[in-house]
């Protein structure tokens, strides 16, 4: 599927659907990630945007898809994102990149859900509320395809986190305040349901609920792990990808660079950064971006549950049987 790329968009009619489906009794609002939250993004979509930034890369340097894998590495491991390394030394047109990276024609072929998703979700009781760094076109698609975008009553999107002119993706705290004061939603009422542990940190400091789903998480497996370094910033406690973003939001608006060019860049280094480097906090796995194309892909076990993390699942069927449980016990109460 090839998707249009974000433009700026005002008010929040045109992330709204319908009115949801299924239970939305109670007073829980849940703000669900979609990305390895709500479908196995690292079973086709991560790795296709891999692949197909490799052949970009390939095509810009007239070299070979090796010599390409090698250089998307070094840049994602020294600016955080391909795209900001193949910007200061390529010049390359961050609208085009992303174009390339994101043409997924067959798209329904890509998402891969649990058996039982549309169920659980329907039988989870509260409002839920989808809040993603992916754009508007590719979350509606992946929505649909799934068969659960008559559970949510609205999408937020890359398009929608504007804030006071600047883009503003998660995990920052003003656009997540917006988004409750909009919904008139009090922050110990709502629930964030995330993979990615910086999101969820960040965020715990709101006050808001966070709920880690870890089932879709994958590594890529070297077979000669000393081949290459970790990132620099792995070494450094407390950095991760957030930086990147932050970063390239102030780097496009110190050249002064319109709203659309600045989103356009923070779309692919959401999409690219899914995972923090191997070495950041929480013990996260390593991201996909940091080896070669060729490594094979295995299962990341996951075993820490940070404090901030209120609760840690594999999946939907767990979150919705978890919640059931509590509930029934404040009823015995």
């Amino acid at each position: 599927m090839s998707y249009p790329y974000p433009t700026r968009t005002h008010g929040t009619r045109r992330g709204r659907l319908r009115r949801a489906a299924g239970n939305t009794a109670g007073p829980t609002v849940w703000l669900f990630d979609l990305d390895n939250t709500l479908h196995d993004a690292s079973h086709a979509i991560f790795p296709a945007i891999n692949r197909q930034m490799t052949a970009y890369v390939a095509r810009v340097l007239g070299c070979d898809e090796a010599r390409a894998s090698e250089v998307r590495v070094a840049y994602w491991q020294r600016y955080g994102a391909t795209l900001l390394g193949m910007i200061r030394h390529h010049g390359v047109d961050a609208a085009d990149f992303l174009r390339a990276a994101h043409d997924f024609p067959e798209l329904a072929r890509m998402i891969k859900v649990r058996r039982g998703l549309a169920a659980h979700l329907r039988r989870l009781p509260g409002r839920k509320i989808l809040v993603t760094n992916a754009p508007q076109d590719y979350a509606l698609a992946v929505l649909r395809i799934a068969g659960i975008a008559q559970y949510f009553e609205r999408v937020v999107a890359i398009e929608q986190m504007w804030v006071h002119g600047h883009l503003r993706p998660k995990p920052d705290r003003r656009m997540l305040r917006r988004l409750l004061a909009q919904e008139r939603i009090a922050p110990h009422r709502a629930v964030l349901v995330e993979d990615t542990l910086s999101h969820l940190k960040r965020y715990a400091g709101m006050g808001i609920g966070t709920a880690w789903v870890t089932g879709y998480l994958r590594a890529l497996a070297p077979a000669r792990p000393q081949a290459l370094p970790a990132p620099a910033e792995a070494a450094v406690p407390g950095v991760t990808a957030d930086a990147v973003l932050r970063t390239t939001l102030a780097a496009e608006d110190g050249r002064h660079a319109p709203h659309t060019a600045q989103e356009r860049a923070v779309t692919l280094v959401a999409a690219e950064a899914q995972v923090p480097p191997a070495g950041s906090e929480g013990r996260q796995p390593p991201a996909p971006q940091a080896m070669p194309d060729s490594a094979p892909r295995v299962r990341a076990r996951v075993v820490n549950r940070p404090a901030y993390v209120k609760v840690k699942v594999q999946s939907m069927h767990q979150l919705q049987r978890q919640r059931q449980t509590r509930s029934k016990g404040h009823d015995a109460q």
